[in-house]
């Protein structure tokens, strides 16, 4: 059985942290340090992603079953749990399947609603890339400018650009499964899922992907939570606004 990636930060109850599409447990490193002086932080890398292994099949039910494999292998128990957009669903789904592992939950900018695929420039720019001739992080970069203006999302992506021998660029995410799964990343939480445990909602001021009409959805789903808006953020608020990310989650969670 293959068992996630994770760098894990110092000791206490188990905080485990899930990142987005296309994203990877690096992201999470400044905050994860912070959350480390009060508990164990494990920030993991989702399948396709990151440190972890590469399949062909992607979808919200692989990936909450991975979450289970991988608190079953570590032998943790009554855990908090943060997921960001991609990371958020496989979360919420996680919860609603095994709430006798979860202690309290923390979705980030993403509601249990069905997002129709909008990644379509993302995946086409990166699809565009040649490593035979964008042999370099700047040549990478400007072929990807070609079809992403937001230097701030090219930096993000171009995190995932390593050199997988002398010479040789390759993403660290399996570009071929994401692009063949993406209609997966945007499917709503099956209609029956619960949880009843406190359940936090974070969303970005400036971002869409929690808006007010939502509150039904996520109260069918949710019933006992609450949504807060962290200001000066869009949709990658923990990043825009670490401050009041950090501040909210560790109330919530004291």
């Amino acid at each position: 059985m293959d068992i996630l990636h994770s760098q894990i930060l110092g000791e206490g109850k188990p905080l485990l942290v899930l990142h987005g599409y296309f994203g990877m447990s690096d992201n999470w490193k400044t905050l994860g340090n912070q959350f480390s002086e009060d508990f164990q932080v494990h920030l993991i890398d989702q399948r396709n992603h990151g440190r972890s292994f590469h399949t062909a099949a992607f979808n919200y039910d692989l990936l909450a079953e991975d979450i289970y494999n991988y608190i079953d292998f570590h032998q943790l128990d009554d855990v908090y749990l943060i997921g960001h957009s991609m990371g958020g669903k496989t979360a919420m789904l996680f919860a609603s399947k095994y709430p006798e592992l979860v202690a309290k939950l923390i979705i980030v900018d993403i509601s249990p609603k069905a997002y129709d695929p909008h990644h379509n420039a993302i995946l086409a720019g990166l699809n565009s890339i040649d490593f035979t001739l964008q042999n370099t992080r700047g040549k990478v970069d400007k072929q990807l400018s070609e079809y992403i203006p937001e230097f701030g999302v090219r930096q993000f992506l171009l995190k995932n650009v390593y050199w997988k021998e002398k010479g040789v660029l390759d993403f660290r995410f399996n570009l071929q499964s994401l692009t063949e799964n993406n209609p997966e990343v945007g499917k709503a939480l099956p209609a029956n899922a619960t949880f009843s445990k406190p359940t936090l909602f974070l969303r970005g001021e400036k971002s869409g992907y929690i808006i007010p009409e939502e509150q039904m959805i996520i109260n069918n789903h949710f019933p006992n939570h609450k949504v807060v808006t962290i200001k000066n953020a869009g949709h990658w608020l923990h990043a825009e606004n670490p401050k009041d990310f950090y501040k909210e989650v560790c109330e919530f969670l004291q």
